[in-house]
């Protein structure tokens, strides 16, 4: 296979990387953790940081039994110095690829400058930032924030606040509505709008306000608006939590279409859907429609530091006044600069030409693999999942990738997400799909 022309020029490579993953992987004494044919073993040293997590950390996470401790573009490395390739991406948060050095020149070169000075007083890049994002997706403002739940909360109060400035709903009668199998993080407000139990269980009570309708349902869409307390309906383009569901055709261009009918905002969660993921910069341009307020974040720092934006036209973000939303980190130059590079690799690179093409060979190839394992194929770009069929665990499948040099992770229980950074060229995603192709053919001899 040759690699792909769109990304020849942006690829980065390791030094002297294995370009072969099967190659034989250095293993030690301690025993396997599945039954499969392929060798694995974890050292001492993988065992003493599970279990200095295990002591010292919070249980909050089921993660899977890997140390890693490097990371270069497509792929990274264990404390046994194996070599994986990425198909999580950081729940896409590293789109550009492991430490990007455009990225991490970035990063260098200001965190030796000036890091953080707070809103309290201007800094020389913030401006420089905000004209650039605001250009680039074609809004008039940009609200800076860290991670991509604080964009989702940010999004909540402007729209709430336009509610009763602009729309003149009713003091603390505002509505929001969501849909059904979201997920845009595990604060107070974003799991009261979960219709996932293992997100909101012992956790209540909830945020007041929030309404809940099927996804990809434009009548349930219809009748919900007509309430006029509803001042927003939030919603992902695609669902990528919920294991990477992708609306009807048209779904899109008929909320557009509805919400501007009933006077209420439409906000996109494009925090794991948007920048090039989906094979366009954000996956509404698949449609060509334009919400009213676009939440990003993940790779918007390429993976490197915590960053996210909410965009929106006047109309919308002046309805919030100094003093009433604020964070002490958002829109600090660190980030500003790092979020600049990140969004311009993104452009110059052509990643989300990339994503498209070799999305559309991905898919090609997971849909060829036995029915037997593989019940369904779905997605866009390089967001993509498969659904696993009863009688075999998508937990142990991606054990039997890990062993044999790809990283994945189930979500929802049948369901495994594929989503390498968009750097990756064609020859390492036919390589990626032998070690698919192998590990799902082990599970049927």
């Amino acid at each position: 296979m040759t690699s792909s022309p769109i990304c020849k020029a942006g690829r980065y490579l390791f030094a002297g990387a294995v370009n072969n993953l099967k190659a034989t992987w250095r293993l030690s004494s301690t025993q396997a953790v599945t039954n499969d044919t392929v060798p694995f073993a974890l050292s001492a040293d993988s065992e003493a940081v599970f279990q200095r997590e295990d002591k010292y950390g919070a249980h909050n996470y089921h993660s899977l039994p890997v140390v890693l401790n490097r990371g270069q573009g497509v792929r990274v490395w264990d404390v046994e110095d194996r070599i994986y390739y990425d198909f999580l991406s950081a729940y896409s948060a590293v789109n550009q690829g492991h430490c990007h050095p455009r990225i991490i020149q970035a990063l260098n070169q200001q965190a030796s400058t000036i890091t953080l000075t707070s809103r309290a007083f201007y800094n020389d890049v913030l401006g420089e930032y905000e004209e650039y994002i605001t250009k680039l997706f074609g809004y008039d403002k940009v609200l800076p924030m860290n991670t991509g739940v604080e964009g989702g909360e940010t999004a909540c109060k402007l729209a709430r606040k336009w509610g009763y400035t602009k729309k003149k709903i009713a003091e603390n009668e505002a509505k929001i509505v969501f849909v059904e199998g979201n997920f845009w993080g595990r604060t107070m407000a974003a799991i009261s709008s979960s219709t996932d139990p293992s997100s909101y269980s012992g956790f209540g009570p909830f945020m007041p306000g929030f309404v809940n309708i099927p996804y990809n349902d434009l009548s349930a869409l219809d009748k919900v608006l007509q309430d006029p307390n509803v001042c927003a309906f939030m919603m992902e383009p695609i669902q990528g939590e919920a294991g990477v569901f992708v609306p009807d055709d048209g779904y899109l261009t008929g909320v557009r279409e509805l919400c501007t009918k009933y006077n209420v905002l439409w906000i996109a969660d494009e925090v794991q859907t948007g920048l090039a993921r989906t094979g366009r910069r954000l996956a509404v341009d698949h449609e060509n429609v334009r919400p009213d307020i676009v939440i990003l974040g993940k790779a918007l720092s390429g993976g490197v530091l915590p960053v996210s934006a909410v965009l929106a036209d006047d109309q919308v973000m002046l309805c919030i006044q100094p003093g009433e939303h604020g964070s002490t980190f958002g829109g600090n130059p660190l980030a500003c600069k790092v979020a600049m590079e990140a969004l311009k690799v993104l452009e110059e690179e052509q990643l989300a030409e990339n994503a498209q093409r070799l999305g559309e060979i991905l898919r090609g190839e997971l849909r060829q693999l036995p029915s037997e394992v593989v019940n369904l194929v779905r997605g866009k770009g390089l967001l993509n999942a498969v659904v696993i069929n009863e009688g075999f665990d998508a937990w142990d499948v991606c054990l039997r990738l890990r062993n044999r040099g790809l990283l994945a992770k189930p979500t929802h229980g049948d369901i495994i997400r594929l989503a390498p950074p968009l750097v990756i060229n064609e020859e390492q995603l036919m390589e990626s799909m032998d070690i698919i192709r192998d590990t799902v053919s082990s599970l049927i001899k």
